[in-house]
């Protein structure tokens, strides 16, 4: 499986108390794909949201991805996984999801961006790219500067993350980036799905 150009990736607010309705505001805006995200769920309901959420998903032609948890992506034959630079390695993922999962690689520098290649990764997400309060940073953004010269390392589509709005976005697109990924610029709107529509058209100028 391969990522379409201009992707935008709705990712899971950690803190919702319903992710599997933002998801499904996001699709029906239409976000390419849906990324769970839940560090604190407990296996079975993020088990039980997967499947919903991949349910919306397939009805919208949409990807779904799970968030660092392999074994949940493996259980309930998700697309794919989104893995850290600290969580499974990638091609132990790789032996266990097989040839055609998508996995991505969260990386911030040409060095990662080459490894996660080497080792088989589908994709690269890029960031964080600006200041963002979806997720506790000890680093600093690294700017839409780094973005190009991430790209530049391998073939793989550069899926930009961290702070992307709906003002900043076309510049984050300008920068090389195949796509963007998304939180509170979705789950923090009065109305998910237009701007989820709002964001779609920004990035596919």
């Amino acid at each position: 499986m391969t990522l379409p150009r201009r992707l935008l990736c709705f990712i899971t607010d950690e803190d919702s108390s319903c992710p599997v309705e933002l998801a499904r505001m996001a699709l029906a805006g239409g976000a390419g794909m849906v990324q769970l995200r839940r560090k604190k769920a407990y296996g079975r309901e993020l088990y039980e949201w997967a499947v919903r959420i991949q349910e919306l998903c397939r009805q919208n032609r949409a990807i779904f991805i799970v968030n660092d948890r392999v074994d949940i992506a493996l259980a309930m034959h998700a697309d794919g996984v989104h893995l850290g630079q600290q969580d499974l390695p990638v091609e132990a993922a790789r032996h266990l999801l097989g040839k055609d999962a998508l996995i991505g690689v969260s990386v911030s520098s040409p060095e990662e961006a080459a490894s996660a290649a080497h080792l088989g990764a589908s994709y690269l997400g890029v960031g964080h790219i600006y200041m963002t309060g979806s997720k506790e940073k000890s680093t600093e953004p690294i700017g839409t500067a780094s973005i190009r010269p991430i790209s530049q390392v391998s073939a793989l589509p550069v899926i930009a993350i961290g702070g992307i709005t709906r003002d900043n976005a076309s510049l984050v697109m300008k920068a090389g980036a195949s796509g963007i990924a998304v939180i509170s610029a979705i789950s923090a709107n009065r109305n998910p799905e237009v701007a989820t529509r709002e964001l779609i058209t920004i990035i596919r100028q």
